[in-house]
């Protein structure tokens, strides 16, 4: 059976901690699984959260030199739940993206792709889209990798932006929406003929439409774009509604998220936020969106029909990835620290909008993917 074909029925839970449960609402019935990327050590911890807590049920090394950090940074897991894929930032001359297999969290494949990637989005076809961030690279224009994962060969690289980040796909797999940090623009690709299909300048009171062959917004738009040192959108993240009618977007800089409504292409909502929004993600009921402040050491929980938003307090300083439960019931978040702090993983009961548990791993914890969910009559099985 393909992983396309069973993509619906594996959208299932990871876990990687143990601390005691400290929301006041009764906690999980199973137990639900992450795994969650330590870019400054090199590893990725396996979380297991259930009804005794959160734990690290395994770490797993990563990278490609023994020696050096080599910068774990996005994270994603398989539609189909067999494999996770991890992105090794710092490459000998280009990064890579790594794949292993859930089963036994064994490596099973390479594949080289563009300087420093970041996140990244798959689809129910074997399709993967890399965005190239080029983080310590000249201030040019970047792109994105496209990689058939069953072959893991590298199909092309699709020209993009400035810095571009964080990305995700539709629900339907048939958009990508990537955003460009340095350069304000947000980004759609095409999954079918994989190619840029619509792009917007996002710098407040400069919102505009831009041609789809556009690299440097600041080059093109040249007087009429946001000056460096004036107000600017930042973006980190993007993120599509659940039925499709809206992209969510970071804004890092700004302190709002943007909703903007794909069909008209225009800003129809802004939310302010706390400091530095980052990552962001949208419930599977489509009922809230879950965005990490990297500035306030908090996490948001936008109620999307109201607006309202509540927040919760992280346990340490920058908060940076999100992952939703299937259930919409838990936010896991990977949160960085500072230093020699130790990474963490918080888990947030987003019914209730308090911390359920917290646990420690290894340095600068960043991309993180769901796996599985685990139900009650299993809940004492070890992870497979």
């Amino acid at each position: 059976m393909s992983r396309a074909t069973v993509w619906l029925g594996s959208l299932v839970a990871s876990a990687l901690l143990w601390a005691p449960v400290l929301s006041a609402q009764e906690g999980p019935a199973g137990d639900y699984f992450v795994y969650v990327a330590a870019e400054s050590q090199d590893e990725v911890a396996l979380v297991r959260f259930g009804p005794d807590g959160a734990e690290v049920a395994e770490t797993i090394i990563v990278g490609i030199y023994p020696t050096e950090i080599d910068g774990p940074h996005g994270l994603t897991v398989d539609p189909a739940s067999d494999r996770w894929y991890v992105s090794i930032a710092h490459g000998n001359p280009f990064g890579q993206v790594h794949v292993y297999s859930t089963e036994d969290n064994k490596r099973i494949g390479v594949v080289e792709v563009g300087l420093f990637p970041a996140s990244m989005s798959l689809t129910p076809t074997n399709l993967m889209f890399v965005v190239n961030f080029n983080l310590h690279g000249d201030p040019e224009p970047s792109s994105v990798s496209v990689i058939e994962t069953e072959s893991l060969i590298e199909l092309l690289k699709i020209p993009a932006c400035e810095t571009p980040h964080g990305s995700r796909l539709t629900r339907d797999g048939l958009k990508n929406y990537l955003v460009c940090v340095r350069d304000e623009q947000l980004v759609e690709i095409d999954a079918l003929d994989l190619a840029v299909s619509r792009r917007m300048y996002l710098a407040p009171g400069r919102v505009r439409t831009l041609p789809n062959d556009v690299l440097d917004a600041d080059a093109f738009l040249a007087d009429e774009a946001a000056p460096r040192d004036a107000a600017r959108c930042g973006p980190t993240w993007a993120a599509p509604s659940v039925d499709g009618r809206f992209v969510y977007v970071a804004c890092n800089r700004n302190a709002e998220v943007l909703e903007i409504d794909r069909s008209a292409w225009t800003v129809t909502r802004r939310f302010q936020t706390g400091a530095g929004p980052y990552n962001l993600d949208v419930t599977p009921d489509g009922t809230r969106l879950v965005v990490t402040y990297k500035g306030a050491q908090a996490t948001g929980v936008v109620d999307l029909a109201s607006g309202e938003i509540r927040s919760v307090a992280n346990t340490r300083r920058l908060p940076h990835g999100v992952a939703i439960s299937p259930d919409s019931r838990y936010a896991f978040i990977s949160v960085e620290g500072i230093g020699g702090e130790p990474g963490t993983v918080d888990v947030i009961d987003l019914d209730s909008a308090t911390l359920a548990a917290t646990v420690d791993m290894g340095k600068q914890s960043g991309g993180i993917g769901f796996w599985k969910y685990v139900p009650p009559l299993l809940g004492g099985a070890e992870a497979e």
